[in-house]
């Protein structure tokens, strides 16, 4: 400003000069005065043209012009870069706070000072089935109509969070959030939405176990005071002692089976995976398997002395010459209580049929049953600890309720699974599926394994 200033000045005193020579007072006045209007009229012209530049032409455009003005016009292309950058900077920023509130787990709602939604992020949305655009400036209440929420945002403080039901909850599943509010600006809320189903899901599940454990527990002990309390207190002849002390010992040794399932069932969740240079040679191994189930089978009888006979029709695969790879005892521990259902829940003169398959992909033992068979609707819970069909009928077969869950993990440690295949009075047909990577070939190993049949 200072030189377009000097400048002007310059120009008016050098035109006065010359008027003055060329005609006096009345030719300076007049010299001058043109001069003055002649450079308002050509400051006007270039203002003008400095405006419509930066209405219209981009900061990259280069500038034709020179003197001061070009020195203006490039100290405001400077600082307008500038400032471009800064707000460029500023908007990028925004939106990456924006991407990350976006992939947050949790639910953010910016609510205005009247508790309307100004903006949510998508967990949110899925939380409490909200649309940004349709709900926009909705008061939350009015659209999470929840009475637990509703007595919640209307008290003064919100130290603590509170749980309610997720918008997506159904009949088979029922969705927990935890919400809390947070004040912050001029009035304005921030409410937070936590999914935490699978907590409280853990935590009925942590409650349920005890329940059952104390209860599975408890049934023997009275059983037992019983007994004691009796022995203690009334004269009873050998034989009445003896079959007391023999029903004591049934319920010691079911007391000892539920300890011993829930330490491996310990074992299997907490310990390191099976090492793969383990072996266990199989026609051995079940060998052993099959004595044990007509072992059981003899028992449940009800025969006595050395005359016991199964009271099953098994049938038991020939097993091919091959070494399993995994934990010898967590593989015994899995096969058994398949083994051991089957022929707990198979009435006399019904078929278990044990065997090994294999296709390119996997190997599986099988055991298949003529038993009455389990309804579709238990099949998916049927791994879980304690669950039972048929909780009186269980219990009668001496069965802890944590077999098949043991059976489940022992297969996902070993990299398969555990199926169920069931029909209501046709039998059943439990499964472990493993990798066929599981199987070693060893010296006297027949050329193939039997083929699981895809009927």
């Amino acid at each position: 400003m200072l030189a377009i200033l000097f400048e002007f000045v310059f120009w008016v005193m050098l035109a006065a000069f010359v008027g003055g020579l060329w005609s006096g007072w009345s030719g300076a006045l007049f010299l001058a005065f043109c001069v003055a209007t002649f450079n308002f009229g050509l400051s006007a012209w270039r203002s003008q043209r400095l405006e419509r530049w930066l209405r219209s032409t981009g900061l990259d455009h280069p500038l034709k012009w020179s003197g001061v003005w070009l020195e203006i016009g490039h100290r405001i292309q400077r600082l307008l870069k500038q400032r471009e950058k800064a707000t460029a900077e500023l908007e990028q920023r925004l939106r990456d706070f924006l991407q990350a509130i976006q992939a947050s787990p949790n639910g953010v709602i910016l609510l205005d000072s009247e508790g309307r939604i100004e903006w949510c992020n998508g967990t949110a949305s899925a939380h409490l089935g909200l649309d940004i655009h349709r709900d926009h400036l909705q008061h939350i209440v009015h659209l999470v109509r929840d009475p637990v929420f509703s007595k919640y945002y209307a008290q003064d403080r919100h130290h603590e969070e509170v749980t309610i039901d997720g918008r997506a909850a159904t009949l088979s599943r029922n969705i927990k959030l935890s919400v809390h509010l947070h004040a912050y600006g001029e009035g304005r809320q921030l409410l937070l939405t936590r999914d935490i189903t699978t907590l409280a899901q853990a935590d009925a599940m942590r409650r349920d176990f005890v329940a059952n454990v104390s209860h599975e527990i408890r049934t023997p002990l009275t059983v037992m005071s019983g007994f004691i309390e009796t022995l203690q207190a009334i004269p009873l002849e050998d034989s009445e002692r003896q079959r007391y002390l023999q029903m004591m010992s049934v319920q010691a040794e079911r007391m000892q089976s539920l300890v011993a399932d829930l330490l491996t069932l310990s074992q299997l969740e907490g310990g390191l995976p099976p090492r793969q240079h383990n072996t266990i040679d199989l026609p051995e191994f079940m060998a052993h398997i099959q004595s044990d189930a007509m072992a059981l089978s003899a028992v449940l009888s009800g025969q006595e002395g050395d005359e016991r006979t199964p009271v099953h029709d098994f049938t038991f695969s020939e097993v091919p010459a091959w070494a399993f790879s995994g934990a010898r005892s967590e593989l015994i521990s899995a096969v058994s209580n398949l083994v051991s259902n089957a022929v707990r829940y198979t009435p006399a003169g019904g078929k278990i049929e044990l065997s090994w398959l294999r296709d390119a992909d996997q190997v599986t033992f099988a055991v298949t049953d003529t038993g009455p068979g389990i309804a579709a609707e238990h099949l998916p819970r049927l791994s879980e600890r304690f669950y039972r069909v048929d909780r009186s009928r269980s219990r009668g077969t001496g069965g802890t309720g944590l077999g098949l869950a043991i059976a489940k993990h022992v297969a996902q440690r070993h990299g398969g699974e555990l199926r169920i295949d069931s029909q209501v009075g046709k039998g059943s047909r439990f499964s472990l599926v493993f990798p066929a990577s599981r199987l070693v070939e060893t010296e006297n190993a027949s050329p193939e394994m039997p083929v699981i049949s895809r009927e």
